[in-house]
């Protein structure tokens, strides 16, 4: 009888990772996706020349709220300038939170 509250026990225990693990998955939106709103975005004004993505989502604190979000990279030409930017997309809604324009010196 033991062997039968054991098996019972274990298999309630394996059927319950699994579901936690699949709503775990699909909380976040797939980093694909949190790219692909990112450079439609930009693309609105004006064409892109290339783009990035951290795929692990990572926190981000904004006006005392913390986030999961996913960094994205985006570099465009304006005229004879490169310019890159830093976006950050919320993991969960792919909604743009912030962007940073990148300067860099040579």
């Amino acid at each position: 009888m033991k062997w039968k509250h054991f098996i019972i026990g274990a298999s309630v225990g394996v059927l319950v990772g699994y579901v936690l693990k699949e709503r775990w998955d699909k909380e976040f939106i797939s980093p694909d996706k949190a790219l692909k709103n990112a450079k439609k975005a930009f693309q609105e004004k004006g064409p892109i020349d290339g783009s990035w993505i951290y795929t692990i989502p990572q926190d981000y604190e904004m006006n005392g709220l913390t986030y999961k979000v996913y960094k994205v990279g985006i570099t465009r030409k304006n005229e004879d300038e490169t310019k890159q930017f830093e976006v950050i997309v919320d993991a969960k809604t792919g909604t743009i939170l912030h962007i940073d324009s990148l300067s860099f010196e040579s």
